[in-house]
């Protein structure tokens, strides 16, 4: 952002002075909001926008990516591609104008992949019998197509069309028309949408899997209009799993309910009474709570209804109690309580141990803008101070040693303590030095990731439907939405085909094991 004042023509005795710095800075900050405005503006006129700020480059140093030139790619082996195909049909060419005398030496073999796009529509005669009394026996249809005029590829074809690649219902059904598919906006709509009860469950068992068998979690959320109001999505999973839920709320208590995997109690045991303590509940109240420990109450109701009893009606303390309840729930059903939140520092995550992303503690850096030029230098080397600790959490990751967890601990202090020329440098190296301890829990627990890229990648889902399509409108579009879209992308990290996963789930075929079993064998062979 060029700042509308001369930085030149500024006196060399002022242009160190802290408060001369920091109102530059300021009127920076306030250029780049502008300019923000300018560009939704723009957005909104059907405009050009501004080409974006390229993304945090930490992750791709520490890397240590390097080009070679003359040497392959990664994964550029010659391989024998026609050789696993399937040949459905072999045509014979012969040879125009053979010179005589030259001898047959056989064919030399050329292989086309194709695809054929036909209707193929089945007619069924049940065979029909009348009994000596007068009653009627007919042949049942084959179980798949439970009574409907469409067949499970079709069918399959459709969800496919429409979750996986995204293919508006409007576009979907011109397609499909097009094919000479005779299908109204309501058969198609009934197809995307209901009498999928069973497809609900395998994705609500994902969640209850994923967050047994996991040492940690990445979460996020995004915005996700439902019938014309705010919503929002949160998505939790990690390298083994995905799972989507749409609400109305994104509080911590909205997403503790969520990490109950479909359990609906609230419980008072130690976990809950620690959090209250942890989170400074006063006296009187806590003690209330505690003459109750060990109580489990069934729903939310019951446990309203003791809250009220016993006169917790202040609404910060109902809150408290509430998620530490929620979060009682949480471990007496078996997950974890060293179970780790990976998340970019929303204060909704921030229950049981949470981890923070490093990718996101960078921005703040990057964001930075330098106006003299010690501020200039001292920025830089921040910035490779930075990309040197985080080089060496990585190999840390891979080799923890006692000896490396203290000298990163201390290089850490060494960054995030110093003081620059940029006054903005300095408030924001103190943020990240205040959440030190989310930042380096990865030398307590190297088995966790240093950034959120999973989740972010994953909820991108959203924002494009969100871009494309708007909001969902009934519920049970605003259900299969997430659905499907936890059991899309669950199947991409197990290695699953979801085009097959749909027709084995569709036409009742059986290969493919439920979701949440394969999760739980991938945990016991990670290999």
């Amino acid at each position: 952002m060029r700042l509308p004042i001369d930085v030149s023509k500024i006196p060399d005795e002022d242009k160190n002075n802290p408060t001369v710095l920091l109102l530059l800075e300021i009127i920076s900050q306030q250029g780049e909001q502008i300019q923000q405005l300018k560009d939704e503006i723009a957005r909104l006129k059907n405009q050009p926008p501004r080409p974006k700020i390229k993304p945090s480059r930490l992750e791709s140093k520490a890397a240590g990516k390097k080009k070679h030139k003359g040497k392959k790619r990664a994964g550029s082996k010659k391989r024998k591609k026609t050789a696993h195909l399937q040949i459905h049909e072999t045509l014979t060419v012969p040879l125009q104008n053979i010179p005589q005398g030259a001898e047959f030496k056989g064919y030399n073999p050329f292989v086309v992949q194709g695809l054929k796009i036909r209707v193929h529509n089945i007619k069924y005669l049940l065979a029909t019998y009348q009994t000596a009394d007068g009653k009627y026996l007919c042949a049942r249809l084959p179980e798949h197509l439970n009574g409907k005029h469409f067949s499970a590829e079709l069918v399959s074809y459709i969800l496919y069309q429409h979750y996986h690649c995204g293919v508006t219902q409007p576009l979907l059904l011109e397609q499909l028309r097009e094919f000479e598919i005779d299908i109204s906006t309501g058969q198609l709509s009934n197809i995307l949408i209901e009498g999928k009860a069973v497809f609900h469950k395998e994705k609500d068992r994902i969640l209850a899997a994923g967050l047994e068998v996991s040492n940690y979690i990445n979460v996020d959320d995004t915005g996700a209009r439902h019938n014309g109001k705010n919503g929002y999505c949160t998505h939790i999973g990690n390298e083994s799993f995905s799972w989507f839920e749409s609400t109305a709320s994104k509080s911590r208590i909205n997403f503790l309910k969520l990490l109950r995997a479909g359990h609906c109690d609230c419980v008072i045991n130690m976990d809950a009474i620690g959090y209250m303590q942890e989170n400074k509940l006063p006296q009187k109240p806590l003690e209330a709570i505690i003459e109750s420990l060990g109580v489990i109450f069934a729903n939310e109701s019951q446990w309203n209804h003791f809250l009220s009893q016993n006169g917790i009606v202040k609404d910060r303390h109902v809150q408290i109690a509430t998620e530490a309840v929620l979060i009682g729930s949480i471990v007496e059903h078996g997950i974890s309580s060293n179970l780790v939140i990976v998340s970019d520092d929303a204060g909704q995550f921030n229950v049981l141990m949470h981890a923070l992303c490093w990718i996101h503690a960078n921005r703040a850096i990057d964001k930075i803008i330098a106006f003299t030029d010690q501020a200039k230098k001292d920025l830089n080397t921040v910035k490779d101070q930075l990309w040197q600790l985080y080089k060496g959490l990585k190999a840390y990751k891979q080799n923890p040693k006692p000896k490396d967890k203290k000298r990163l601990s201390a290089k850490f202090d060494k960054i995030f303590t110093q003081k620059t020329a940029s006054a903005s440098l300095n408030l924001a190296l103190g943020r990240i030095n205040n959440n030190k301890a989310e930042l380096l829990l990865v030398l307590e627990r190297p088995d966790i990731p240093l950034h959120n890229n999973g989740a972010e990648n994953a909820i991108r889902e959203y924002v494009k439907k969100r871009k494309i399509s708007g909001s969902t409108r009934s519920q049970s579009g605003r259900q299969c939405r997430d659905t499907f879209t936890s059991l899309k992308k669950t199947c991409r990290k197990l290695g699953l085909s979801f085009w097959q996963y749909l027709k084995d789930r569709i036409e009742h075929i059986g290969l493919i094991p439920d979701l949440s079993d394969l999760i739980r064998q991938r945990a016991l062979n990670p290999g």
